[in-house]
């Protein structure tokens, strides 16, 4: 504890807090501006940080993560288009719900949200750091492919009853990230002999045009329309954000935010995942698991607090990662490595121990960063809400230039502009004849990772039991097993007694997994799943008897 107040007082130094502050209200613009990543804003602001101390350049570009994280909430539900990869699923609902003339209450629900999940991942990392960090070393190579054909059959739930259709583009995402050069061993695959695709498509520029366009086109039609606004005759009462209301939802919806951030802080533990996963594996648990299913892509509230609170928590999960092993979880903490680096700090299992100063700095600065981004949207969300009454055609002009620009950032190259454009293409076409785009997305997100880590355990032994006999491995072939069960049962009528039978096998295999995972908690785990699934079974046949004797 004294160490944790020690750092608490560096941070509130007044030059280290306010170049936080300007941090977060830099990456809350930028990532309001679709095509602009908080990985784009840190990397920017990193040649900034040389001439700070290790303390104020960690705080500012932490600032710049967090509010660029939640700023892709803004373009999200006011224009349907995420200024971030983990603002994906928030158009879901964020749109529908802002459209109905209850943008107060979207962004209200977005922005507490968001900070509810920065600050319990931020206070799991004071916490937990010393100690979760090494799961993510269990994994291996086959527990990652393994992950990612288990977030595959997500598309199951993200195709409204289209399945074929959903799983044609998840097909499609991964045809998409496998062309160009394999990330391994340099092979080109499907160039056709054109050396200018030779590096493939950049999952960026594909997600600024498969949503940007096909946003724009579907919401400019014809003339007429491109005149009118977004926010057509709504009334400017409700431009106010409702806070307080925002609040007690999330209250009364405790359960989605603790298990969306959870779900964040878990994803973000993975190497090489990120809030793009995890903002879309939360917003399919919560609408398995809520009463309101049917409401799901209208307008729900689940809809929009699941995905929010996760993308900011997998933030601490992928700093917790990087504090324990020195291992960046996704790209914002691969940029925050660099900072540590370039100040002569290096992260791993001592670090903690080596630099606590430092350390519990940063735990302090990402809880505190949550704290200012409400602040900073409290006074500036008014403006942005009036960006939905300019025309149609002004603000699509504009969009397109910035995503443009976006695109062209990646690599400060155009091929990554006429990347968007065809994609942009693709997405329209997809959207015009009912596929959905949510699974071809989360295919070009998860291609690469699969390919890796397919190769890599390959190249370790090519031995293909090693997936059904290492536990991580196994605990999400059995986890995809069960959502590919869920999927099927949410489309047929089946008795709850049948339901328990069929799940039983399943949850078995879970249970192998985690008994096979060293230590006592997680073999624990496994009992309990164990002892409650069949305590179902007893109840499901007793009531059976019960009723077949009355």
């Amino acid at each position: 504890m004294d160490v944790l107040f020690t750092a608490f007082l560096e941070i509130m130094q007044p030059a280290t807090f306010a170049l936080m502050a300007l941090g977060v209200f830099g990456g809350l613009v930028v990532g309001a501006i679709p095509g602009f990543s908080a990985t784009m804003a840190i990397v920017i602001i990193l040649p900034l940080t040389f001439t700070l101390s290790a303390m104020q350049g960690l705080a500012v570009m932490i600032g710049v993560a967090i509010g660029g994280m939640s700023g892709g909430l803004v373009s999200a539900m006011l224009i349907g288009i995420p200024g971030t990869p983990g603002s994906v699923a928030t158009t879901f609902d964020g749109l529908p719900l802002a459209r109905k003339g209850e943008q107060g209450k979207a962004l209200g629900l977005g922005i507490w949200s968001s900070c509810i999940g920065g600050v319990l991942s931020g206070l799991a990392l004071i916490v937990l750091a010393p100690y979760l960090g090494r799961i993510g070393l269990e994994i291996g190579p086959w527990g990652y492919f393994a992950m990612v054909v288990f977030a595959l059959t997500i598309t199951a739930s993200l195709s409204e009853g289209m399945l074929l259709k959903g799983l044609i583009a998840a097909a499609a995402g991964l045809l998409a990230a496998s062309v160009g050069e394999e990330q391994m061993n340099g092979v080109t695959r499907l160039t056709f002999g054109n050396s200018a695709i030779d590096a493939g498509f950049d999952f960026l520029p594909i997600m600024i045009g498969v949503f940007a366009f096909s946003q724009l086109l579907s919401d400019m039609p014809d003339t007429a329309t491109a005149r009118h606004t977004l926010a057509g005759d709504l009334p400017k009462a409700t431009q106010r954000i409702q806070h307080l209301w925002a609040i007690r939802e999330l209250i009364v919806r405790w359960v989605t935010v603790v298990r969306s951030t959870a779900i964040g802080l878990i994803v973000g533990v993975i190497p090489a995942t990120g809030a793009s996963i995890s903002n879309i594996v939360a917003y399919d648990q919560a609408k398995r698991n809520s009463k309101e299913a049917d409401q799901f892509g209208k307008g729900a509230y689940d809809g929009i607090i699941a995905p929010e609170a996760a993308n900011n928590a997998t933030q601490g999960g992928a700093l917790l990662m990087l504090m324990a092993l020195g291992i960046p979880g996704d790209a914002v903490a691969a940029v925050l490595l660099a900072a540590l680096v370039i100040h002569n700090v290096i992260p791993g299992p001592s670090f903690i121990t080596d630099e606590p100063s430092l350390a519990y700095g940063i735990f302090v600065a990402f809880i505190l960063a949550h704290l200012l981004m409400v602040v900073f949207q409290m006074l500036s969300l008014k403006l942005f809400l009036r960006v939905v009454r300019l025309p149609i055609y002004i603000m699509a002009a504009s969009v397109l230039f910035y995503c443009a620009l976006g695109a062209y950032t990646v690599n400060n190259s155009m091929y990554d502009v006429w990347v968007m454009i065809a994609f942009g293409g693709v997405g329209f076409l997809m959207t015009r004849f009912g596929y959905p785009i949510a699974p071809f997305v989360l295919g070009v997100v998860l291609g690469g990772i699969a390919e890796v880590n397919l190769i890599r355990a390959l190249s370790i032994s090519s031995d293909y039991m090693q997936f059904l006999t290492r536990p991580w491995s196994l605990l999400f072939i059995g986890l995809t097993l069960m959502s590919v069960l869920l999927a099927i049962v949410a489309r047929h009528r089946i008795s709850a007694r049948a339901l328990t039978l069929v799940q039983l096998p399943i949850l078995l295999v879970i249970c192998a997994a985690l008994a096979q995972m060293p230590g006592i908690v997680r073999p624990a785990l496994a009992v309990g799943i164990l002892g409650l699934a069949l305590l179902k079974i007893y109840f499901a046949f007793a009531d059976k008897s019960r009723r077949a004797i009355e």
